[in-house]
């Protein structure tokens, strides 16, 4: 059988010279690379340095053990893939039982048979160029998987989403124009009502006893007044619902399979109106303050509904990272923030940064923030797939990019870049 091609080595660990020369002599004709350690300590050492392929590992040293030496060997995540195949005179079953249970492959026993060690050690070196083949294709697929699944997720909460927030600006629109179109007409009807009673008090300045007790009960002039403020009320209102179904049909604005011009002001505004409740304070959450410094930006080529499913995510996860610090206390002497820049810059390119003065995100989750199906939120409280989708969002759709800076206790700010002209179209 020709020997398994390997770019590393095989490490020997045995504090016996004879042990030694049998297995670097059948190891050096069968064209494997090897290293010698003469005790545990050695090969942990090695070990660290420098990453066998596989240890044969003599049971019976002086110092710690082989037993010992593979316990240690497995306890580390660095060390722990590594084959290990125990070399002993011990034949007995507690001490075969006790090499497997501490991870060990393989036994060979002593006096060696030289043959029987290289059809050993050729097999498990397959062995572990199959597993690691394996575990290789396991990454890609489940790479692969993890990207459909983000799209399939992307494209049916957008949809959802569309279809809900459209139908909802719809049924706002129906019952809110009757209502502004009939506001005019009541006006003017409280108007010559109230014209009429003044005519009446002219020309009947004395009522009767009743009459009197009904207007002084009433406070007739009062509500007279108060019937005018209250319809600029119903006006103001009318007009603010009117706002929000025209952000609402903004924000829903389906995308077709080409990209549209779009002004992304537009877009960010519409999505912090919809988030305007959560903007309010309540309990031990204060109001949260809006800082918008938008440049000129021209007309961007993107897909609208997509960048607004964008901004919805990142401001939504401002607003957590703001409440969660609310809850640690932080506002005391501070107020809550929500910072957001546009800027127009010299590469035919736009730059939108939403930043936040909350806990900050630490390092170690900076590194894994757009993983798929990674959350540090509560069981219920978050996919993992919002951060993910923003980025595919950005990255794959829009040819942009999608950075985060952040410090612990300094807030955190997320960066979109976009290019002017977009994609080209197919």
């Amino acid at each position: 059988m020709a020997p398994v091609a390997s770019n590393g080595f095989i490490l020997i660990v045995d504090d016996n010279s004879t042990n030694l020369s049998v297995l670097t002599e059948a190891l050096s004709g069968a064209g494997l690379d090897f290293r010698v350690a003469m005790n545990g300590e050695s090969a942990l050492a090695l070990v660290e340095r420098h990453r066998p392929e596989l240890i044969l590992l003599d049971v019976q040293m002086p110092g710690i053990d082989g037993f010992e030496t593979c316990r240690r060997l497995k306890a580390n995540p660095a060390t722990q893939a590594i084959p290990v195949i125990f070399t002993t005179a011990l034949a007995d079953r507690d001490s075969k039982a006790q090499g497997f249970s501490l991870g060990a492959v393989d036994y060979i026993p002593k006096p060696f048979d030289q043959t029987e060690v290289l059809a050993r050690l050729r097999v498990h070196l397959q062995l572990k160029q199959l597993t690691e083949s394996l575990e290789e294709q396991v990454r890609e697929r489940t790479a692969a998987l993890q990207k459909a699944q983000v799209q399939l997720v992307q494209q049916e909460k957008l949809s959802s989403l569309g279809e809900m927030v459209a139908g909802i600006a719809h049924e706002i629109n129906n019952p809110i124009n009757f209502i502004a179109s009939n506001m005019q007409p009541l006006q003017e009807y409280i108007a010559a009502i109230t014209e009429i009673l003044h005519l009446y008090q002219q020309e009947y300045p004395s009522p009767s006893p009743k009459l009197l007790a009904a207007i002084k009960e009433l406070d007739l002039e009062f509500a007279l007044g108060d019937i005018t403020k209250i319809l600029n009320s119903f006006r103001l209102g009318t007009e603010r619902i009117k706002t929000i179904s025209t952000s609402l049909r903004t924000f829903s604005r389906s995308d077709s399979e080409t990209q549209v011009l779009a002004d992304l002001h537009e877009g960010l505004d519409s999505t912090l109106l919809i988030l305007q409740h959560r903007l309010k304070g309540k309990g031990h959450s204060p109001c949260i303050e809006i800082l918008k410094v938008y440049g000129a930006l021209p007309p961007v080529l993107c897909y609208p509904g997509q960048m607004n499913q964008v901004f919805m995510n990142l401001l939504a996860n401002a607003i957590d990272a703001l409440e969660e610090a609310a809850l640690q206390g932080k506002w005391t002497n501070q107020t809550p923030q929500i910072r957001i820049t546009t800027e127009a810059k010299a590469d035919q390119r736009v730059a939108i940064t939403i930043a936040d003065n909350g806990i900050g995100i630490s390092e170690s989750i900076l590194q894994r923030l757009f993983e798929p199906l990674f959350t540090t939120k509560p069981v219920g409280k978050g996919t993992g797939l919002g951060l993910a989708i923003a980025h595919q969002i950005i990255v794959e759709k829009h040819n942009g990019t999608l950075s985060v800076n952040s410090q612990i206790g300094q807030g955190a700010e997320f960066v979109i870049e976009l290019p002017v002209i977009g994609l080209p179209q197919c």
